[in-house]
């Protein structure tokens, strides 16, 4: 939701959208595409992943793909970058330079070089490319706003989980103002980043006229096996989006294929202290999901579910 503003007021809390536009795992099926998300946040676009028929799943969901700003590459599996070609080459014939952010993993420069030489097109876009190779959990761009880290998956290549982290922000309380006779104006400025002001010889105290709103944060972990970097990452997180590939049952699948069971992926979201999770990246084996959400209930109660197309407001 959007607080009402006015003539001095910042916007306080932002809409946030998070679009799933694929939920299959390496193999597309008729209900499911591959993967990749698309979050919108005040002026970024922030896509992440960008498997085979990520611009048609976009388009369907009515998401302008020149709005994209950032793009976050968890490994260069195909089922995860396939669509990467096909969104340069569209991007790069619209009037005026696209400028694009792309992260990615340990090699993601050279995976990048050859992927703009595997046709013959002309790219116009402004990319930029940055490799990442953390240790531990670690910020990797930052503003204002919000800003965005990652961690270390284990999944047989350089893998990366990505979180996006708004930050805190002070919310003026308008019955404090008025009870003590602040009218609107730029001195609220200052309040809201955090300092007390005096205001007609009158000190009006930061800490009883704002009060602090707890930034909102989403975490994604696609491929990987279990390991202590899947907690560290989530912690505290409102939404955690996750694999889960297999149920339980088929543990030895996962473990085979280093990915999640919906088991693993409720045991981060109940250790990391996640307020809610989606499950994402199913083996084409299951025609309905229902058998992997109900494995995860077992172990985490506040767990969904993802479907293609759904957006989740938050």
């Amino acid at each position: 939701m959007l607080l009402e503003t006015h003539k001095y007021a910042f916007e306080f809390i932002a809409i946030m959208e998070l679009t799933i536009l694929g939920t299959s795992s390496m193999v597309p099926t008729k209900e499911r595409n591959v993967t990749a998300f698309f979050i919108r946040y005040k002026t970024e676009g922030i896509l992440v992943d960008c498997g085979e028929g990520t611009q048609r799943q976009m388009n369907i969901a009515g998401i302008n793909r020149n709005k994209i700003t950032k793009i976050l590459i968890t490994h260069w599996h195909g089922d995860h970058v396939s669509g990467l070609m096909g969104l340069f080459h569209t991007l790069g014939n619209i009037d005026g330079k696209h400028k694009i952010s792309l992260y990615g993993p340990r090699g993601t420069k050279n995976y990048i070089k050859h992927l703009l030489q595997a046709c013959f097109f002309d790219v116009r876009i402004d990319l930029t490319v940055t490799e990442i190779e953390p240790h531990g959990v670690e910020k990797f761009f930052e503003n204002k706003d919000f800003y965005l880290e990652c961690t270390k998956m284990k999944h047989g290549t350089d893998c990366l989980a990505y979180s996006f982290v708004e930050k805190d922000k002070r919310k003026i309380i308008k019955s404090f103002l008025k009870r003590n006779n602040v009218p609107d104006g730029p001195h609220l400025k200052m309040l809201q980043a955090g300092k007390s002001i005096v205001y007609n010889g009158v000190k009006i105290d930061v800490e009883k006229a704002t009060t602090v709103v707890k930034g909102r944060k989403v975490t994604f972990i696609l491929d990987t096996l279990l390991n202590d970097n899947c907690f560290k990452i989530a912690k505290d997180a409102n939404l955690l989006v996750c694999e889960a590939c297999y149920t339980s049952q088929l543990a030895h699948k996962g473990e085979a294929y280093q990915h999640l069971t919906a088991k693993e992926a409720a045991l981060i979201a109940s250790r990391a202290g996640v307020k809610e999770l989606i499950l994402t990246h199913f083996s084409q084996r299951y025609k309905s999901a229902y058998e992997i959400e109900e494995d995860a209930k077992i172990y985490f109660d506040n767990v969904r579910v993802g479907e293609d197309l759904m957006r989740v407001k938050f």
